[in-house]
């Protein structure tokens, strides 16, 4: 009993930290003509209920798709739907062809929080519930504290209850905890053997954000890797089959409108795929961005030769860290990771299996999740948070040193690095790596809370106007960098025990 009030606790914790960062302002709030992507949600919303599906993807008279237009897959758009019904009930001007463009005020904005943490309580929060209380290892401490530190992750609360957005593919967009959350009950599918269900679950989360192909390669290889080990002759191969079936089936229903003209199906995917906008949209934490600080890529290639390059880099190392996943069943951070630093628009997305591990490698990923964090800066100052990602970024840091320990283990044995370090000793018996794992930590907490001050309290050069952002980018950067090689390294480096295996399969 003592158990399940700790769960509900954390879980009411969870939710007034999301209702409090809902509280303050939002993207584009009163910045007319085209306001900002509070706007963008509200629009497809009007789209969605006052035209025919024919109509949603297409730029006719009633839909301008210069002015918001949809650009998410099928299943975004349902939703829109749905939100539309319930917003016509409560007051259809918030939703009226045309008139109600630009429609802001203070019942309007609770509605549509209130959708927000509704999508959340349906899918995402149930599923980090699972996950921490049935599958991270530890006392029941262990878990709730686990649960909490996922739930009061500062990057999801600021973006989906903040800021309202997420970077990719046209503009800023929210309701990141269904598609994470989808793509979380797919792991949880996979982990208990219900391979089906886990295939269902990550392809509705495909077709409600496209940005969920960060994670469908290693979903792919794993199950191929499962089917190949049962062999593609007999038992493995009707396995096979029955997923190829589930998944065809999941894109056949979500798309359905859209397949009896192949115009509409092409359409639709163009806007979910908008490639002439080439490879810079922002600066972002990515190799890209921060290759153009001394490499002007931009300048010195095509559009079209950017995104070649682009896509065939993403291509090369994802799969050579995907290739070994068919062999050996084992999902790891790092592959996400190559996505996030070589692909066009990096995101929090590979947040999500990061903190899967934060029981694990607590120290290791309470850093990198509050990196991705502060890697938004920019974005969130724009839109007046930074109170919000001061308050939750400082909860996030403080209730996992002090639950989950963070600081405390940076033994060789806790960052998983003991095999490496145990071959290694005899060469350099002076490595120290608790000291430098802290060391650097406290150097890089520090440095992020002096870009933090410099950027909200100093107006940069009239000649460097991006300073700040570019700062921030490179920073993070070099840290995401520093963590692909250490989630490599365990990777490549681990024997994993026939519990941890189980774990991470």
């Amino acid at each position: 009993m003592r158990d399940w009030s700790l769960v509900s606790l954390s879980v009411l914790f969870g939710l007034t930290a999301r209702w409090a960062v809902s509280l303050s302002s939002y993207s584009g709030a009163g910045k007319a003509p085209m306001f900002g992507d509070y706007e963008a949600q509200r629009h497809w919303q009007e789209v969605t209920y006052n035209l025919p599906v024919e109509e949603w993807y297409f730029n006719t008279s009633d839909n301008n798709l210069l002015y918001w237009g949809l650009d998410y897959p099928p299943l975004t758009a349902y939703h829109s739907l749905l939100c539309a019904h319930i917003a016509q009930l409560i007051n259809p001007d918030w939703i009226s062809l045309h008139t109600s463009r630009g429609y802001e005020s203070i019942s309007h904005k609770l509605y549509m929080r209130a959708t927000v943490m509704a999508a959340d309580l349906i899918v995402y929060i149930p599923a980090v519930l699972l996950y921490s209380l049935y599958f991270s290892e530890g006392s029941s401490k262990k878990k709730v504290s686990t649960m909490l530190c996922m739930l009061l992750y500062p990057g999801l609360i600021l973006i989906d209850y903040g800021h309202f957005h997420v970077c990719f593919p046209q503009h800023w967009n929210t309701y990141n905890c269904v598609s994470l959350g989808f793509a979380l009950w797919g792991v949880l599918g996979l982990a208990l053997g219900w391979d089906l269900c886990g295939s269902l679950a990550f392809c509705l989360a495909l077709n409600y954000k496209q940005m969920e192909l960060y994670h469908a390669l290693p979903f792919f290889c794993y199950l191929l890797g499962k089917c190949t080990r049962e062999g593609l002759t007999g038992k493995g191969l009707t396995h096979l089959l029955k997923i190829a079936g589930t998944v065809a089936a999941s894109f056949a229903l979500c798309w359905l409108p859209f397949l009896a003209d192949p115009a509409q199906a092409l359409q639709v995917l163009r806007r979910l795929f908008p490639v002439d906008r080439g490879l810079f949209e922002d600066k972002v934490a990515n190799t890209w961005c921060s290759l153009s600080i001394l490499v002007k890529v931009k300048n010195l290639l095509l559009p079209q030769t950017q995104l070649r390059l682009s896509a065939s880099h993403t291509v090369c190392v994802l799969c050579l860290q995907c290739i070994p996943i068919v062999f050996v069943s084992a999902v790891h951070p790092h592959t996400w990771l190559f996505f996030w630093l070589f692909s066009v628009h990096p995101h929090c997305l590979c947040a999500l299996p990061v903190c899967l591990l934060i029981s694990e490698i607590p120290f290791m990923s309470t850093w990198f999740l509050q990196v991705t964090t502060f890697s938004m800066l920019p974005l969130l100052l724009k839109d007046g948070l930074l109170l919000p990602y001061i308050v939750t970024s400082l909860a996030f840091l403080l209730i996992s040193i002090t639950l989950l320990s963070a600081l405390e283990q940076t033994s060789e044995e806790d960052l998983k690095l003991k095999q490496l370090f145990t071959c290694r000793r005899k060469h350099m018996p002076w490595f120290n790596a608790p000291l430098l794992a802290k060391s650097g930590y406290i150097l890089s907490v520090l440095c992020m809370a002096v870009l933090s001050f410099l950027s909200a309290a100093l107006s940069p050069p009239a000649r460097l106007p991006d300073l700040f952002p570019v700062a921030i980018s490179l920073f993070s950067y070099v840290h995401f960098v520093g963590f692909l090689i250490y989630f490599n390294t365990i990777h490549l480096t681990e024997l994993p025990s026939k519990k941890t295996e189980k774990k991470t399969n």
